[in-house]
């Protein structure tokens, strides 16, 4: 009899998942499995929402299906359509849940009219629906999901302001220079930019959005507020199941939770304390675990991922970004940077010893394949000059 594999889950690593075995796909959403990375290019306009559709299936996915309960006894997941499904083995995609700001005026999860989280095809699609020229959009957070946001919404003509908490954008990912060069960038777009501001509250009048307020007392007119502030593991369903949970649903790894017969994979899981909330990771999962059930006698695991982020930012000014490891050097570290302030590019990589642990590229990426190479395989860098780490050939 063949294994029953089921799959909560549509995003990125249940997608690739599904692509790899035949299993039982139940998705949330009733779109077929997308690429998430691309929802601003949709909400910008560039891309119908069919173009960001990911490689079919092996099996019908059922969409638009909401898991609600896992009988682990049983082996049974229960929908919220009343169905039943049977499972020999569980994996868990839930991804994650966009993080609402503890708000005045935001209360629930009820929004105001007019304000939106930026998290699936449909709040992109929602988003697009009510933005006009002319629009007061207020984007709330910084990081790399309310830049893109930002950018979109600014192609759509809308008039938008950024509001960042830290002290500058991106600064998980870029060190403080990089992160002038890119809030030079979104200003250049038109995108009215405030750091080291607090939202503290939502006006409204008859259930609609009107402003932003700041701690400081400075109020935002806005129409449109766009929830950018992050987003934690989905983990109620694995909590409410009695598996472990710590952030995110905790696994070993094989990807086996604390049931032997449920794995997790992509933005819910928590391998060895970390969770990743990256597409790479989730894909590497995803093929490792195809690997582990194709056939239990192989060696594959999961020993965890590098992770490199990228964003490319399409438009009539187009920007590449990338920044791996640890941008910020510690004492004794050896830097080396490029800037060309003619073309708004910035290189640089931070080597400790002998191997490369950081590097961030904004503007000019013809050096992250080698950037990557080097980074991904943790190995001991030639005897060379740094310098050729940052030429476009990686000094080959």
């Amino acid at each position: 009899m063949s294994t029953r594999i089921v799959v909560v889950g549509g995003g990125t690593a249940g997608a690739r998942l599904a692509q790899r075995l035949p299993v039982t796909l139940l998705g949330e959403e009733p779109h077929a499995p997308y690429n998430r990375v691309l929802l601003a290019d949709v909400l910008a306009g560039r891309y119908a929402p069919e173009v960001i559709a990911l490689p079919e299936v092996r099996e019908p996915a059922r969409l638009g299906v909401r898991a609600v309960r896992i009988d682990r006894a049983a082996r049974m997941v229960e929908c919220a359509d009343g169905s039943v499904v049977g499972y020999d083995r569980l994996v868990l995609a839930t991804g994650s849940n966009p993080v609402l700001p503890p708000l005045r005026g935001l209360r629930g999860a009820a929004l105001p009219d007019g304000v939106h989280p930026f998290r699936t095809l449909d709040d992109c699609l929602e988003l697009r629906s009510v933005v006009r020229p002319g629009v007061r959009a207020v984007v709330i957070g910084g990081g790399l999901l309310g830049v893109s946001a930002a950018r979109a919404l600014a192609a759509l003509g809308a008039e938008v302001v950024l509001t960042q908490q830290g002290e500058r954008l991106m600064e998980r990912q870029l060190d403080a220079q990089a992160s002038v060069l890119l809030r030079e960038h979104v200003e250049s777009l038109g995108v009215e930019v405030h750091t080291e501001c607090r939202v503290s509250g939502l006006r409204q009048r008859d259930g609609a959005v009107t402003a932003v307020e700041l701690a400081d007392g400075f109020v935002l007119d806005a129409q449109v507020v766009v929830l950018a502030c992050g987003v934690r593991p989905r983990v109620s369903l694995a909590r409410e199941a009695g598996l472990d949970v710590a952030t995110g649903i905790v696994v070993d790894d094989e990807l086996r939770t604390s049931d032997p017969f449920i794995h997790a994979i992509g933005d819910c899981a928590e391998h060895a304390g970390r969770n990743y909330g990256l597409a790479g990771p989730a894909l590497e999962q995803a093929d490792v675990l195809a690997d582990l059930l194709t056939t239990e006698l192989t060696g594959a695991r999961y020993t965890g991922t590098r992770a490199l982020t990228r964003l490319t930012l399409g438009g009539a000014q187009p920007l590449d970004l990338a920044a791996f490891g640890e941008v910020t050097a510690r004492p004794g570290d050896d830097v080396v940077q490029l800037t060309d302030a003619t073309r708004s590019a910035y290189r640089k990589v931070v080597v400790r010893g002998d191997r490369l642990v950081g590097g961030v590229l904004l503007g000019d990426l013809a050096a992250v394949g080698s950037l990557a190479q080097a980074w991904e395989g943790d190995e001991a860098l030639p005897d060379a000059p740094l310098l050729h780490l940052l030429t476009h050939d990686g000094g080959s």
